[in-house]
């Protein structure tokens, strides 16, 4: 039998939060992140009523919490509350309610204001929130004042429903409710009889057939454009950024597509189709070394793309596109617009899932495809020799090392910058089925801490990859430690300073280089760490590291630190980049 809970009728902001809570566990939310304050206190005493069902977790910092459940929500596929007071509080959360926008993660952001009468008046705490967000959110709307009317509530529960489903379909990404309360804010009277409204409510028909829901799927659709795809002996797949729910799947997918097509499949590090290798025979992982020999180049030209998801991050992959301007289709589910170069595309508005593809184990018919596999084979040999002799600490083997080492299906953070380059440059594929995640929508690196510690919290143990740059701005995130659940190993490569400018033309101007791009903050990361009651490792030989990474620990917060070389491993990457793939001419 259903019990309302008490504690709802102490006054009209409470049953409004109450019914609003109620709500959205019957949806299916199993995950709130709330940030203190007092505008909000209805909606955090009504959340924190709801655990266990509703896990309500206080985190100090927004922007930490908004970066914290962002990654909740990477790592989940469902969508995860947000709640703060008014005033800047909301400002906070607006990095990542971008990021979540261009990666289409779901959040359902419920910033609380103050009523219509306290704006424009300088009360205290009170900024203009509405649309505060732009036109980043999915959907985006103010509440009504709260009210013990039947029909009002009925309303809420519509806007909470409605609210739950854009955050999902027709692209997932995040949603703004702005939600005004007057005083009192605590759970005491009002003044309020809500003795005649409690004995004419009946939950269980208010409540009635709002259950845990996940967006339909598209059905399978009829692809008579795989008819001018076979045609083609000059085609290639390029599997981009991509975070899929079911990445085995995703990566089976996509070869069945490769197989039926015979055409090779250029994986993005942070692609999933890497870290299953063994499902797809023409999996081509040094795309950017093998572009980097303009002859090569030329004799790979395609006349036909078909792109899966986002474009990589390789520039040298980007300008081949942009120059050989090939006939190109961008599979994804999403109504965005993913061609960044402009070129002859179509968008095909489906998963690659839903391509039925007849799978197909037959060597190439034409010799496009062979040069592709050639041309993979010598240079992937060619960076195995080199990676596995040198001893020395530096940035590019990290990547390279951990595609081997990591436990099978380790939830794997990539920080943005040089980290999620080197991923791309040297991540080796293997059958490990690593679930990568990143920040790629909008490419930043804040919140890379707390994003990190939202993709480890109950999941299996888990890696971060970052420099020291973007783990310093967001250090805050350490402050989640104490509700943190599970593990997380953070492998910070410390060159003190922003590598990825030494690899750009302003590295040979200097100054103002070193003190405006380069940015050394001179930390010392052990006292850093013991500030947090964090643990803390200097890894100073790469069998230390494996042994560190494999098997990880269950519990806690580990930091492994790797000293490098900023402006030597500059060097090293622009030395060897080209070198990989010189002597490979076909």
């Amino acid at each position: 039998m259903f019990d309302l809970m008490p504690i709802a009728y102490r006054n009209v902001n409470q049953l409004w939060a109450y019914i609003l809570t109620e709500t959205l566990k019957r949806l299916g939310l199993t995950c709130a992140i709330i940030c203190p304050g007092s505008r909000s206190t209805p909606l955090a005493v009504a959340f924190a009523q709801q655990v266990p069902e509703i896990e309500a977790i206080p985190i100090l910092d927004e922007r930490s919490a908004a970066f914290f459940a962002l990654g909740q929500a990477q790592a989940t596929g469902r969508p995860v509350v947000l709640v703060c007071t008014s005033g800047t509080a909301g400002a906070n959360f607006y990095s990542a309610v971008i990021e979540a926008s261009y990666s289409r993660v779901p959040l359902l952001v419920l910033t609380t204001d103050r009523p219509p009468e306290l704006r424009d008046c300088h009360s205290g705490q009170t900024i203009d929130q509405l649309r505060l967000y732009g036109n980043y959110p999915n959907w985006q709307t103010e509440l009504a004042l709260p009210s013990a009317d039947l029909g009002i509530l009925a309303y809420l529960r519509q806007m909470v429903i409605h609210s739950w489903e854009r955050a999902q379909t027709p692209t997932k990404g995040p949603v703004h409710l702005n939600i005004p309360f007057r005083d009192p804010l605590a759970p005491v009277s009002d003044g309020t009889d809500l003795s005649y409204f409690q004995s004419q409510f009946h939950p269980e028909d208010f409540f009635a057939g709002i259950t845990s829901t996940t967006p339909c799927p598209i059905p399978h659709a009829p692809f008579p454009i795989l008819k001018e795809w076979k045609e083609c002996d000059r085609g290639i797949i390029i599997a981009g950024v991509a975070q899929p729910q079911q990445p085995q799947e995703y990566a089976k997918a996509i070869a069945q597509l490769s197989q039926t097509l015979k055409w090779p499949v250029l994986a993005e590090g942070l692609s999933p189709v890497r870290n299953y290798a063994e499902l797809n025979p023409y999996l081509i992982s040094t795309y950017d070394l093998i572009l980097r020999n303009q002859q090569l180049a030329k004799q790979l030209a395609p006349e036909m793309v078909i792109q899966v998801g986002e474009m990589p991050t390789s520039k040298e992959l980007r300008n081949w596109i942009d120059a050989t301007q090939p006939r190109r289709w961008v599979i994804d589910p999403s109504d965005q617009n993913l061609d960044p170069l402009h070129g002859r595309t179509t968008h095909l508005r489906i998963s690659v899932e839903d391509i039925k593809a007849e799978e197909r184990n037959l060597s190439f018919s034409s010799d496009y495809g062979k040069k592709w596999c050639d041309a993979e084979a010598k240079v992937r040999l060619v960076v195995d020799q080199t990676m596995g002799k040198i001893d020395k600490i530096i940035e590019s083997k990290a990547a390279w090392l951990i595609s081997q080492i990591l436990p099978p299906g380790t939830p794997l953070f990539i920080a943005n910058s040089m980290p999620v380059r080197d991923v791309e440059y040297f991540w080796k594929p293997n059958n490990l089925g690593v679930r990568s995640h990143f920040n790629r929508g909008a490419n930043g690196i804040d919140g890379t801490l707390s994003t990190a510690l939202g993709i480890a919290h109950r999941q299996q143990s888990s890696v971060m990859l970052t420099g020291d740059l973007a783990l310093l701005h967001d250090t805050n995130g350490f402050l989640i430690r104490n509700k943190f659940v599970g593990h997380l190993t953070i492998l910070l490569i410390n060159n003190n300073g922003g590598g990825i400018f030494e690899m750009l033309p302003i590295a040979k101007f200097d100054p103002p280089f070193e003190e405006f791009f380069g940015t050394p903050q001179d930390i010392d990361f052990a006292q850093l760490c013991a500030t947090y009651n964090v643990q803390h490792e200097l890894i100073t030989s790469w069998e230390q590291l494996q042994q560190r990474l494999n098997p990880l620990p269950t519990k806690g917060i580990q930091v492994l630190e790797l000293h490098t070389n900023r402006k030597a491993d500059a060097k090293w990457r622009q030395d060897n980049l080209k070198k990989f793939a010189a002597d490979n001419v076909i």
